[in-house]
């Protein structure tokens, strides 16, 4: 599960796990897996590192390899 921010400021947590794309509009869209879609602040570069630091803590990655 990742935290990101809404247009509007709300704070939002989506599983990672379902995301289907991001399109830069500029703002990022993310495409969830059922068809329903996200717009949000974060950037797709802020978004991936956010997914592979949960990957990370869920599967125990180690990032100094």
């Amino acid at each position: 599960m990742i935290m990101l921010t809404k247009l509007n400021d709300t704070k939002i947590v989506l599983n990672c796990a379902h995301i289907e794309s991001v399109e830069l509009i500029p703002e990022s869209k993310i495409l969830m897996t059922n068809g329903k879609f996200y717009i949000v602040k974060e950037g797709a570069e802020e978004i991936i590192r956010k997914t592979i630091e949960y990957n990370g803590k869920i599967h125990c990655y180690r990032g100094d390899r």
